[in-house]
């Protein structure tokens, strides 16, 4: 039986392709790909026909690939991961056992290595929260204030506020001045990282418009937002010897 292939693509970086991914892809003459994956992805498209998904309704969609499993397996290449925010999970959901889906390197973990982060880090920040403003503070969803603080760690998906304002929102949950990024295409061509505090960014940024509000094209922008203080944060060796003595190092049972 025919499959479609959901393949987690990651940011968009085919280095970032699992060996998995790679494999099954090379046996799909149908790839949907979003831009810029067709481009970024061509190496491994060629002599395939590939579709932009977002360019067909739902029902479109289905029909054609139930076409095209007659003839052999269909491919997605999923950007990001089907993890969080992706609006794949109907067409899983629709086609069933046919449906396999691929992890593979998400964008946060591409932008935690681009950074040399832990975004989790002991005494630093406990955890960390990915979030999107498009669907906080609705029907009694946390705001981003109410998430944004100490100890805390925010990524940010799908911005859809002026950046202004989200510092705003930011400055009044943390309560202090704390580090932030913006990662734009992270992995594609055009990659552009800005590195400051929630009192610089704005400054930094300038007019480039990195969340694609002002653009007649309304889909979210390949921009992924990180503030937390474990950005700029420094761990000493001392971290790494409390636990080698107290959590890693074997005992003997005659230990105390």
């Amino acid at each position: 039986m025919n499959r479609v292939y959901f393949l987690g693509a990651g940011p968009g970086d085919p280095e970032l392709l699992t060996l998995r991914a790679a494999r099954l892809l090379a046996d799909c003459a149908l790839v949907y790909a979003p831009q810029p994956f067709e481009v970024t992805f061509a190496s491994h498209l060629q002599g395939k026909e590939v579709r932009i998904p977002f360019e067909f309704y739902f029902a479109e969609l289905i029909e054609q690939i139930k076409a095209h499993l007659d003839l052999g397996n269909v491919a997605f290449l999923v950007p990001g991961d089907l993890t969080f925010y992706s609006p794949f999970q109907a067409l899983v959901d629709h086609l069933g056992e046919r449906a396999v889906v691929v992890p593979g390197v998400g964008t946060a973990n591409a932008a935690a290595a681009h950074l040399k982060r832990t975004f989790d880090l002991p005494d630093v920040c406990n955890r960390a929260i990915i979030a999107s403003p498009r669907t906080l503070g609705v029907d009694g969803a946390l705001t981003l204030r109410q998430l944004a603080a100490p100890g805390v760690t925010l990524l940010i998906y799908m911005n859809n506020l002026p950046l202004p304002e989200l510092v705003d929102q930011l400055r009044d949950g943390y309560g202090e001045n704390v580090p932030i990024v913006l990662l734009h295409r992270l992995g594609l061509p055009g990659e552009v990282v800005v590195n400051g505090t929630l009192d610089t960014i704005t400054g930094l940024v300038g007019e480039r418009d990195f969340f694609n509000l002002n653009a007649p094209d309304r889909r979210p922008a390949l921009t992924l937002v990180v503030a937390g203080k474990t950005l700029d944060a420094t761990v000493d060796g001392a971290w790494w010897d409390y636990r080698r003595d107290h959590i890693w190092r074997f005992r003997s049972e005659g230990d105390a």
